[in-house]
């Protein structure tokens, strides 16, 4: 079994580099999504040198390999990454479990800010957060804002049909300051109107979704902004997934016909 292994450590670099050769960077999306799932089942699976497997090490695991993707995302091109870390129906888990998820994610976007590589963007109803996380985000958020290059959505306290309520709600108010009457909202009110007070307004939607874990659903992310991309899942947990996955997600992405309704 260790021979096996050790052969297909030395192989898969070789493998990474075929893969990345043949890949037409001009067919890459430029925008990709991410759920990031599998970090307790992980956890449970990899249990650490003390014996550790609670869903923190795996939620640990995971967060050690966002800055991996990202760098692999700029490799290729990729504009815009968007990145599930917690979503609205996560925050019904046990207070000792959210406490130290709520942790975690601090100093994973705050490593990531520290990078002065990225522009960072908080999505989510940041309301249904600790107030010290919050302020937290913000930090960072307004600190990265004015960096070139990859722009960076991580998605916490996110819930697609939250959003999609938010975005109505806060269309409304701006139509309400305007002093829109009820007819003038509703003849105003399409596609492009609502599409601007989603929490992704001014990016591109994602051409690609990729889910780990071998979960086979978005459970509602980016309910409205995925219409038309692609998905990819991958059956590696998040914390095993490498860069030979991610080529193989982009490499499929490439081959398919996109339509768009036409």
């Amino acid at each position: 079994m260790r021979a096996k292994t050790l052969i297909k450590s030395a192989l898969y670099p070789l493998y990474e580099k075929r893969l990345l050769a043949k890949l037409d960077l001009g067919k890459t999306p430029r925008h990709i999504a991410v759920i990031l799932d599998g970090n307790r089942r992980w956890a449970k699976e990899n249990p650490s040198l003390n014996g550790d497997t609670s869903s923190a090490h795996g939620h640990r695991a995971g967060a050690s390999k966002i800055i991996e993707l990202l760098t692999w995302c700029e490799q290729t091109e990729i504009d815009v990454v968007t990145l599930w870390l917690l979503s609205s129906d996560n925050l019904k888990r046990s207070p000792e479990e959210l406490d130290s998820l709520m942790e975690i994610i601090g100093s994973t976007v705050e490593s990531l800010g520290e990078t002065d590589r990225w522009s960072i963007k908080v999505l989510g109803s940041l309301e249904l957060l600790p107030e010290k996380l919050q302020s937290q985000l913000k930090r960072i958020e307004a600190k990265s804002s004015g960096i070139a290059g990859l722009k960076v959505n991580v998605a916490i306290g996110y819930g697609g049909r939250l959003e999609i309520v938010d975005a109505v709600k806060s269309y409304l108010d701006s139509a309400t300051r305007a002093g829109k009457d009820v007819a003038q909202i509703k003849d105003e009110l399409t596609v492009n109107s609502l599409d601007q007070y989603l929490y992704t307004a001014g990016q591109p939607d994602p051409e690609l979704v990729i889910r780990t874990s071998g979960e086979q659903r978005l459970g509602g992310f980016l309910l409205w902004q995925s219409h038309q991309s692609e998905f990819y899942f991958c059956e590696a947990y998040w914390p095993d997934f490498r860069r030979v996955d991610f080529l193989r997600a982009l490499r499929a992405y490439s081959m398919r016909e996109r339509r768009l309704g036409r």
